[in-house]
């Protein structure tokens, strides 16, 4: 067979995207009197899928197809023929470095990605990290200003036991004092009773006294103006008998018993002036004591009344504090629950980016594996395409491209879409990027 006007074009319409895809393979074979067929094969078929190229009446070339694991080169026009393997040898070569710089650039691009993600995720996890820290730091102050605030009001409850106590204390020893207060009045209203009773009883023995007095010298003067009229009458009839002796003992007598009876009641009305007197005295020596304790126990009352108007306002105060802190209590136990919560989320966030993070270490290290396996084959290639004309002769009907392993030959073209990644472990990822192998089919 002659081949003619063998041409190959490769055109990159798109640059590097994020699906895996490869668009409008299209070969076109010419030469002089045949026009051959075209094929356009897309990678994102399914596995199985078999495309046989028909076979023309003239002249028939079997280029060596091979679809590229990229999606960035969107179409390829190829023409060759048995005659001529250049197409497969520096044509394949060029593309194959083509696609391995752009593997590179790929990875490169993917590795910056992956450099980025570690970056955000540290300055992720630091972020979290300073708020939880920031948030437990609040935290921990906020309970430990409700443990100093709980110790306040315990103290607090404490003092105003002590206090009720010494109130209760206070008004007892208050209600004894006002009861000693009364009897003392009592008994100071009875003295001033008692002592006008004996300032009138006195004034009443003054006045019988001069009574008695002045009643004994009418008796005296009466008996004396009777004795002398009966001395004149005896004496005139039988003057026998010493009157004046008789007088005089009388005399002595009535004045021993007017002395008597008034040393008597002398002696009485000096024994109850000097009792009055001295319970005068001690009445009124112990006025000011009363008067002071009085007014002590009157200061005593009005201190206790503010005490306890006092105490009263503390209790209001307390039940208010209580209220109010109870209320703020309930409210940091929500703001907890709420962090808490918050932090149950954080962390389930961080686990998830973890495991992508650690998604992205596993499809980073076989990206390096893949590219450790290309750029071994590439070297590899470098020495095999220097005898590239022992491999494709004339005289064959099946030609095997060492490269892609591709067999051909004068027969019909059977592609079989075949999942050939370069690490096992990776074809998960990679199952997008396939090797178009053309099978003879007799």
């Amino acid at each position: 067979m002659d081949t003619k006007c063998c041409k190959t074009n490769m055109s990159s319409s798109t640059p590097c995207q994020s699906c895996s895809r490869i668009a409008n393979l299209r070969t076109i074979f010419s030469n002089t009197s045949c026009q051959h067929c075209g094929l356009e094969a897309n990678s994102c078929q399914p596995p199985g899928h078999v495309l046989r190229a028909p076979q023309s009446q003239g002249c028939q070339s079997t280029p060596c197809f091979c679809l590229t694991p990229l999606c960035l080169i969107s179409n390829v026009n190829a023409c060759s023929s048995l005659d001529d393997c250049g197409w497969c040898g520096d044509g394949t070569n060029s593309n194959e470095k083509e696609t391995m710089q752009i593997l590179s650039d790929r990875l490169a691009n993917y590795l910056e990605k992956v450099r980025m993600l570690e970056r955000e995720n540290a300055t992720l996890q630091w972020q979290n990290v300073k708020s939880r820290k920031s948030v437990t730091k609040k935290l921990r102050q906020k309970v430990r200003f409700s443990g100093i605030l709980v110790s306040q009001i315990d103290n607090t409850k404490l003092a105003a036991d002590d206090l009720r106590a010494k109130y209760k204390v206070k008004v007892s020893l208050h209600e004894l004092v006002e009861t000693d207060a009364n009897d003392l009045q009592q008994i100071l209203n009875a003295l001033t009773l008692g002592k006008a009773d004996l300032e009138a009883q006195v004034q009443s023995l003054k006045e019988e006294l001069l009574c008695l007095r002045k009643n004994q010298e009418e008796e005296i003067n009466s008996l004396q103006s009777q004795l002398g009229d009966r001395l004149n009458i005896e004496v005139t009839i039988a003057p026998s008998v010493d009157l004046n002796q008789l007088l005089q003992e009388m005399r002595c007598q009535y004045e021993s018993i007017t002395e008597k009876n008034h040393r008597d009641v002398e002696q009485w009305f000096n024994a109850q002036m000097e009792e009055l007197n001295q319970q005068v005295e001690t009445s009124t020596q112990q006025q000011p004591c009363f008067q002071k304790e009085i007014i002590e126990l009157r200061c005593t009352m009005n201190t206790l009344q503010i005490e306890l108007q006092a105490q009263h306002r503390m209790e209001c105060a307390l039940a208010e504090t209580e209220a109010r802190y109870t209320a703020f209590r309930a409210q940091i136990q929500c703001l907890i629950d709420n962090l808490v919560a918050q932090l149950a989320e954080i962390w389930g966030t961080l686990e998830r980016q973890n495991q992508e993070y650690e998604i992205l270490l596993d499809v980073k290290s076989r990206l390096e594996r893949e590219i450790t396996t290309y750029r071994s084959l590439l070297e590899s290639s470098d020495g095999k395409y220097e005898n590239k004309t022992s491999f494709c002769k004339k005289e064959a009907q099946t030609h095997i491209c060492m490269y892609c392993h591709w067999q051909w030959g004068t027969s019909a073209l059977v592609f079989l879409p075949v999942m050939e990644s370069f690490g096992r472990e990776s074809q998960s990822t990679l199952s997008s990027c396939a090797i178009w192998r053309p099978i003879i089919v007799a």
